[in-house]
């Protein structure tokens, strides 16, 4: 879930660098300054403003380009820039104008709450400086682009109670995970809970006040201070979150002298927040797992040295040396060796796949035996394990049409219960002349109850989740809208060569006449043929690799008809029926074999000399082997009408229709015309998934509701042009994201549902007297943490 807000503040016109290296602050601290003012160079980031004429005596001329609070290194690399008058008048007016502005990316610790998100993206993009914050719940992280230092930024986050740390750029690293008991927060919840147990327990034995007081007092205090002093900074944007409201709750307990409700209330919003954030760091565990699956060194070569080396000091061209049991580092081409490579966690395939010198492998992947030596073909920050990582958390923050309902629902829904809770509060009191302090406990029970953040949390929780269950399973989906559209398809839509078949022809049948036998007549067709580049000639002479290799000379090509070349003093042909129609012979006798292929939607090449015909050879595009058992699947699934597009002619393409059992077929397609096919079947059955191979058949996947691209593992325009993208040649897939969305679009109606009536359940009993702070507190916290444990189911593998 992401949030985007564009602030309308301009670079701030400050009398002082824009890094902040000339200001007090600054030489109290050096190391931050440092560290604000010089990052580390990066392909994606914009280096920050540096200067150095604010040093107390004007440094060279030749010195200009570096800022006076780095050193060594920094200060060297710092890019060369004419001198910097940003400390006169007139350079101040210069510097508000021609500001650089930087884009940085965080990771924010203890983002557990969608609204949470919204109103840190708010304040963030308030700041001055600030051009633009955008919050990808989902992820944990924060994008902003900005002028303003980062540490202006890290300090307006940590005042909003969380903890942000600025990336690097580079391959990221998976960050070491602290203990669970050394976090502030859950100390602080500890502490709170034991002395509110003391308390608790004390008053049962009936201790006076002038105990009891003090022990709640000191619980509410511990275990409520990270939400005040977030929910009162908030105060100072006007953004009322659920810190605030927790806060207000706890302060109106105490004052009205209910002071064991107020500290039970800080204690189990406390807790509430320590488990949702437990629960919401589980589903962000699949950005993590993609993250550790790459090692974060490789053995290289280099000479006739072995090194082993970070993958950011591994460029494209090295040869990287992967033994049995390894995981692969980077992107690569086998250059020698032979094994089978584990590529689960790219593609999703179940078995190893065996590779040679010239096979492709991708970083992530596991080497079973054999030593390979690799060269580097992508830098690390390139693979294709690194933009799967950066396409998932894309993916992750868009909202789907749920949870666009839910925000618009969330957005009316607190402000009127906001309303409702001050009404409360006091107009009995002011209109009615009601006592006071009941109908105020009524109000602040109110209070808690309005904030959403069950509600909220709802959608996000589960899309993250099935996402992230789809990609740990070769199958990359690009949005939350795709997700749950997949679910609701009546009707899809294949493309034949490359999709249903493997896209290459080989040979099927080899039937000789009587003067030659199979192996005779493939030798001297692939005697021929070797010279020619017609996908039909490779298909001849690839079948006929493993035979002794007959030369050939005077090899002519037969253009429309077939080819010709001299074979041990003899000429040969191989070509179609036309081309032995025109030397003269009869082809009677193969007539019945020729028809019955070709109606099978094979081509057939015949073989023979000027004086006779030896046998023929039949070449297809063959279908894959799972393509009969996936659309068995899909009809399983309730799919009620599935359809094939292809250029090819109506008889191979009636043929492979009638081989898999498919409803309907297109034939004799341009692609315009299997655009205005899917348009068709759209308009009939209302949702359509096209799929094809993600290149040639864009148009028509862009014309469908959701486009599906198989087979794209290493194809980069692939993987940016599909909605869903199938990492392997696995059509069974498909079959598995229908499930998956479907079982998706259920937990989330279970969850919109469920948050709806607990909402309504305790604002009606509120009003009855049967609710009190903590039961409500209980409720909300209970809720939010309830559904995320249910949306967290779809983290498991579907049976």
């Amino acid at each position: 879930m992401a949030f985007k807000k564009i602030s309308g503040n301009k670079p701030p016109r400050n009398t002082t660098c824009q890094s902040g290296c000339c200001s007090p602050a600054s030489e109290q601290s050096a190391q931050s300054a440092a560290t604000s003012c010089c990052p580390p160079p990066s392909p994606v980031t914009v280096a920050e403003s540096s200067c150095s004429c604010c040093a107390d005596e004007p440094a060279p001329e030749s010195a200009l380009p570096a800022c006076d609070c780095c050193s060594g290194e920094a200060a060297i690399a710092a890019p060369a820039a004419k001198p910097c008058d940003c400390c006169t008048p007139a350079g101040a007016e210069q510097e508000s104008t021609t500001a650089i502005t930087t884009t940085s990316t965080f990771t924010v610790a203890g983002l557990d709450c969608g609204d949470c998100a919204a109103k840190l993206e708010k304040r963030v993009a308030a700041l001055a400086g600030v051009v633009s914050a955008q919050v990808n719940f989902a992820a944990g992280k924060m994008t902003v682009e900005h002028t303003a230092p980062v540490a202006d930024i890290l300090k307006a986050v940590k005042q909003a109670g969380f903890q942000a740390e600025r990336l690097t750029a580079g391959p990221r690293r998976p960050e070491a995970k602290a203990a669970w008991w050394t976090n502030q927060r859950t100390q602080a919840t500890i502490v709170s809970g034991v002395i509110l147990g003391l308390a608790t327990v004390l008053g049962w034995l009936n201790y006076s006040d002038t105990v009891l007081i003090p022990l709640y007092a000191a619980a509410a205090i511990i275990g409520g201070y990270s939400a005040a002093k977030s929910g009162l900074y908030g105060l100072r944007s006007l953004t009322f979150d659920m810190n605030f409201l927790m806060t207000v709750a706890v302060i109106g307990a105490a004052a009205i002298g209910e002071w064991s409700e107020g500290a039970t209330v800080a204690f189990l919003f406390s807790f509430g927040n320590t488990l949702q954030t437990y629960t919401m760091d589980k589903t962000r565990q699949s950005i993590r797992a993609l993250m550790e699956l790459a090692p974060p060194e490789a053995l290289v070569r280099r000479g006739n040295a072995e090194e082993r080396l970070p993958v950011e000091e591994i460029v494209i061209g090295d040869i990287m040396i992967v033994k049995p049991g390894e995981r692969v580092a980077m992107d690569g081409i086998v250059r020698s060796g032979l094994s089978a490579v584990n590529q689960a966690t790219i593609t999703g395939e179940s078995l190893p796949v065996e590779k040679a010198a010239g096979d492709s492998v991708y970083a992530g992947t596991v080497n079973e035996h054999g030593a390979l030596e690799i060269e580097v073909t992508r830098i690390a920050a390139d693979s294709t394990l690194a933009k799967i990582m950066h396409l998932v958390e894309e993916a992750q923050a868009q909202k789907a049409p749920s949870q666009q309902f839910v925000d618009i629902f969330a957005k009316y829904y607190t402000p009127a219960v906001l309303l409702t809770a001050a009404g409360i509060m006091v107009l009995p009191w002011l209109l009615f002349n009601q006592p006071f302090t009941p109908w105020f406990y009524k109000g602040l029970v109110l209070l808690v109850i309005s904030c959403p953040c069950a509600l909220v949390i709802s959608t996000p929780v589960s899309i993250v989740a099935a996402i992230g269950n789809s990609s740990r399973n070769g199958v990359l989906i690009k949005g939350g809208a795709y997700l749950e559209q997949m679910g609701g398809i009546q009707a899809i839509a294949f493309d034949k060569t490359g999709t249903l078949t493997h896209g290459r022809p080989v040979v099927t049948e080899i039937i000789p006449q009587d003067e030659k036998n199979e192996q005779e007549l493939l030798a001297l067709a692939a005697a021929v043929e070797k010279w020619s580049e017609h996908p039909l000639a490779v298909a001849i002479v690839e079948k006929a690799k493993q035979l002794p290799v007959q030369t050939a000379t005077n090899f002519k090509a037969l253009v429309g008809r077939g080819a010709q070349a001299d074979v041990k003093g003899q000429t040969v042909y191989v070509g179609n029926r036309r081309l032995f129609e025109e030397l003269g012979l009869n082809l009677k006798q193969l007539q019945e074999a020729m028809v019955h292929l070709e109606e099978q939607g094979k081509t057939v090449m015949l073989v023979g000399s000027a004086q006779t015909i030896w046998g023929l050879i039949a070449v297809a595009d063959t279908l894959r082997s799972n393509s009969k058992d996936a659309i068995h699947e899909l009809r399983q699934a309730g799919m009620k009408h599935i359809v094939m597009l292809t250029g090819d002619n109506s008889r191979v393409a009636a043929s492979i229709a009638k081989n898999i059992n498919l409803d309907a077929y297109y034939s004799d397609l341009l692609p315009q015309d299997k655009v205005a096919t899917v348009q068709k079947l759209t308009k009939e059955y209302g949702t359509v998934v096209m799929v094809g191979d993600g290149v040639n058949d864009a148009p028509a996947l862009a014309a469908a509701n959701v486009g599906v691209a198989m087979g794209v593992a290493g194809s980069d325009t692939a993987l940016e042009t599909a909605d869903i993208a199938l990492m392997a040649d696995d059509l069974g897939k498909l079959a598995y994201v229908i499930n998956l969305s479907r079982k998706t679009v259920a937990v989330i109606k279970q969850n919109i549902g469920f948050s709806v009536l607990i909402k309504a359940a305790f604002v009606i009993l509120t009003f009855f007297g049967y609710v009190d702070l903590w039961l409500a507190v209980l409720a909300d916290m209970g809720s939010s943490i309830l559904v995320t444990l249910n949306g967290m189911r779809l983290m498991q593998k579907l049976r």
